[in-house]
């Protein structure tokens, strides 16, 4: 399946000089969800992985068919406010400003493999956070896996030892 002709492109967006990659169009397409999930499977198949940290809001939808499927834990990494009890936290600089996000302590179970999962990987920026996070709470990322890819904002240099895995990639507009 091609996602990128399901990929819905919105110039302009969240403001002027933007290309925005809409994932949605992918939830809304069942045959291209249903991809995407398999691809995941196909893609970490063979790989130790014990848990899945999804990150708000979009990486939830992805993570959660994947660690159904697997019977493994799926822990949220969420905006800063979001959940009860004990958190760690992480600040990270946005491709257009900062934020901060929060895994709930209990969640995330030491000497364990975790792989992070989002929809679009921009500077890294968030990725990296939550992999900071995970490595605070004594346990490893497995991986990242993502849909959109867009290396021209050089990812890489954040990410790259933690085997970021993409289905699409753009070059920049």
């Amino acid at each position: 399946m091609d996602l990128d002709k399901v990929i819905r492109k919105v110039p302009d967006f969240p403001k002027p000089g933007i290309m925005f990659y809409d994932v949605t169009s992918i939830f809304t397409n069942p045959r291209a969800f249903q991809h995407v999930v398999d691809k995941m499977e196909e893609i970490y198949k063979d790989d130790q992985i014990d848990g899945i940290v999804s990150i708000e809001s979009r990486g939830f939808l992805l993570g959660a068919p994947f660690a159904l499927k697997r019977a493994i834990p799926l822990v949220l990494a969420r905006k800063k406010g979001k959940l009860p009890g004990k958190t760690v936290k992480q600040n990270y600089t946005l491709e257009y400003g900062e934020a901060t996000l929060e895994i709930q302590i209990s969640d995330i179970t030491p000497n364990k493999n975790w792989l992070i999962i989002d929809d679009l990987i921009a500077t890294g920026g968030t990725l990296e956070a939550v992999a900071r996070m995970i490595e605070k709470q004594g346990s490893k990322v497995a991986g990242i896996f993502s849909i959109i890819g867009l290396p021209f904002l050089n990812y890489m240099d954040k990410i790259a030892r933690f085997n970021p895995v993409t289905l699409v990639d753009y070059q920049g507009e």
